[in-house]
């Protein structure tokens, strides 16, 4: 298949209201006679859910929560981008487009990011609107502060729970749907297959997961809103339930999967402490606005540390290592996730770590609570600074926080076009599900922005366009193509249940994760990867032998569940590795240590590796192929990447 990413002509900057206008409409009358399913209800899906409603659409909302207002976009801390300028810093429309494909190192597509950067400004007016508490400055109006990979200060935010705040808002707008009858919202409900009829996206197979029952659901086009893939690491920062199945069932009936080694560490998280731990916690890329990251500047200091012998608070100014500073002294500690992450793990490869384990760096806000108080601090951090405290039993008032980076994000996804329509016809995908805006490394402040955006301001333009040329007759379940999903899906649960060996799903996960983050994770190479690989695929073969799961398929099992999202995420880490591997090149979040340049940045390799890799599923157990979406850059020129 050409993959045809459908950018409309002329200027960039004019692209998008061109694209408008020419995009074929659905008048108001025929559009209560369009069902629309949209599969996840975080900010993309909710904003989508909403919008799409609306505008008249009949919307089915599909959630495993039982609430939207549990979706993941809660965590997202530290705020929102926007190219509004009120801090009067030089930001514009192009800068914020110019600092996201830098960000991404050049691995992203430019009117994708165009578009994201023109909208932007209206996401934060539609969220105002809708009651968003964002912190304002004394004289009333919205306040702003810097986050990673740029040089002004435009992102808006609501003290450490900006996310939760967003989610807030984009929850009223879908349930006032809800309650006029426009949106229908499916609860506790998890998709576990996608439905083609003719090759186009018609409706979702889904599993009650309070009573187990599986059920069919039938629409015109369908919406995937599903998040990222990061907990394929087991350890991360997303929430335990968040997961990849959704998206990956989807691939497996055409989809193609574009850039999936492309995933982001933050490097901003509290550290591992022991074998127990479920999941990892975020502090905010907005402390490092505050926050100075040192080391210890020798590593004797750094083990009379970890060994207890001196504490933090008796190392001199003399010998700390503020390295970023150090090495970036342009951007300081607000270089991108990225390259703070690589820097970061480099201290602790030298020694210089600190914390028990000695994978850790320092934190420090020592600088900021003396220049202005720690009551100014708590004003902006408080819940940050608690949520700490409570976690490690450590004062960060007092002393420094200990952090590290940890999976955070994913830039891969699936492939969509300028329409956000992946390579089904009638599924699209919005959020952190696709591909699209991100490259190589996402900026802080980013996915809260191109999640509204495509949720608000994109996908109720561009379904459109689809569904005027689709007959407006009603869809149902009666095609042979659901009672063959059906199927599909009970003998998948089926062979689930009946392996009836000695590994529970944890198991496997635990297992997959460690060879993803010490092969497939900061930093890759060559022999590891193929070593991998080779892991995984062994690992497949245990856990499709040996997976024990008590209870029973007809009703309610989490087991059950978590074994199928497993299931998955081996077969997605697998088609990870293997793009690592494909991709000769370190590129943001992609590092491979055969390629860096001699002061150990990522190095490119843009006359080979200037594309976005779509992979096409091939059937059960065969390797799948690469198809090219080979990217252009008209205007932004590509450089070796710098922060110094």
């Amino acid at each position: 298949m050409v993959l045809e990413s459908k950018i409309p002509e002329g200027p960039i900057g004019e692209k998008w209201e061109k694209h408008k206008f020419n995009v074929k409409l659905v008048n108001p009358s025929n559009k209560r006679k369009y069902d629309v399913i949209v599969v996840g209800t975080g900010l993309a899906g909710a904003s989508a859910a909403a919008s799409l409603a609306e505008l008249g659409y009949n919307v089915k909302a599909f959630t495993f929560h039982d609430s939207p207002r549990r979706a993941h976009s809660i965590a997202a801390q530290g705020g929102i981008n926007a190219a509004k300028n009120y801090q009067n810093d030089g930001d514009s429309v192009y800068r914020l487009f110019y600092d996201t494909v830098k960000g991404g190192d050049y691995r992203s597509r430019e009117a994708n990011v165009y578009r994201l950067a023109q909208v932007s400004v209206n996401i934060i007016d539609q969220c105002v609107a809708q009651g968003v508490p964002f912190a304002r400055e004394y004289g009333g109006l919205l306040a702003n502060r810097s986050f990673g990979g740029a040089q002004v200060s435009r992102t808006f935010y609501a003290r450490g729970q900006t996310g939760q705040q967003l989610l807030l808002g984009a929850y009223s707008a879908l349930s006032r749907q809800v309650a006029y009858g426009k949106v229908k919202l499916y609860t506790r409900s998890e998709m576990l297959d996608l439905v083609t009829v003719d090759g186009q996206a018609r409706g979702i197979i889904t599993r009650n997961l309070l009573t187990g029952e599986i059920e069919q659901h039938a629409a015109h086009a369908v919406v995937l809103a599903t998040g990222g893939y990061g907990n394929v690491f087991f350890l991360s920062t997303n929430a335990m339930y968040c997961n990849a199945t959704a998206a990956w069932r989807a691939h497996k009936k055409g989809a193609y999967f574009a850039n999936p080694c492309f995933t982001q560490i933050h490097p901003t998280c509290i550290p591992v402490s022991g074998d127990y731990q479920s999941k990892l916690t975020l502090m905010s890329e907005s402390l490092r606005n505050d926050g100075r990251v040192w080391v210890p500047a020798t590593k004797e200091t750094a083990e009379r540390l970890r060994k207890g012998e001196i504490n933090v608070n008796d190392i001199q100014e003399a010998d700390r290592d503020y390295f970023l500073e150090r090495k970036y002294p342009a951007f300081g500690n607000l270089v991108p996730r990225d390259v703070a992450s690589r820097n970061a793990k480099l201290m602790c490869d030298e020694g210089k770590g600190v914390g028990s384990t000695g994978l850790a760096v320092y934190l420090d806000f020592a600088d900021v609570i003396k220049r202005t108080s720690a009551e100014a601090v708590s004003q902006k951090y408080g819940n940050l600074f608690d949520m700490y405290a409570k976690i490690t039993g450590e004062n960060p008032y007092e002393r420094p926080m200990r952090i590290y980076p940890a999976v955070h994000y994913t830039m891969g996804g699936l492939w969509v076009d300028y329409n956000l329509q992946t390579t089904v016809p009638g599924l699209y995908a919005t959020g952190e599900c696709n591909f699209s805006d991100h490259g190589a490394n996402r900026l802080g402040a980013s996915a809260l922005m191109q999640g509204l955006a495509d949720g608000y301001f994109v996908i109720p333009y561009t379904i459109g366009d689809y569904l005027a040329q689709t007959a407006p007759k009603p869809v149902t379940t009666e095609d042979p193509a659901f009672a063959e999903a059906t199927a599909a899906v009970q003998a998948r649960v089926q062979q689930l249940m009946s392996i009836n060996g000695n590994r529970t799903p944890d198991d496997f996960h635990k297992k997959l994760g460690h060879l993803m983050w010490e092969y497939c994770g900061m930093s890759r190479n060559a022999e590891g990867l193929r070593y991998a690989k080779s892991e995984i695929q062994q690992l497949k073969k245990e856990f499709w032998s040996d997976l024990k799961l008590a209870g029973t398929e007809t009703e309610m099992n989490q087991a059950l569940e978590k074994a199928g999202r497993v299931a998955d995420f081996i077969e997605l880490g697998e088609l990870m590795v293997d793009d690592a591997l494909d991709r000769n090149e370190s590129c943001g979040g992609h590092f491979r240590e055969e390629y860096q340049t001699p002061e150990g940045e990522a190095l490119r390799n843009d006359d080979d590796y200037a594309y976005v890799a779509a992979w096409e599923y091939q059937g059960e157990n065969q390797p799948e192929k690469l198809n090219k979406e080979e990217l252009t850059f008209e205007n932004v020129k590509l450089t070796q990447r710098s922060y110094k």
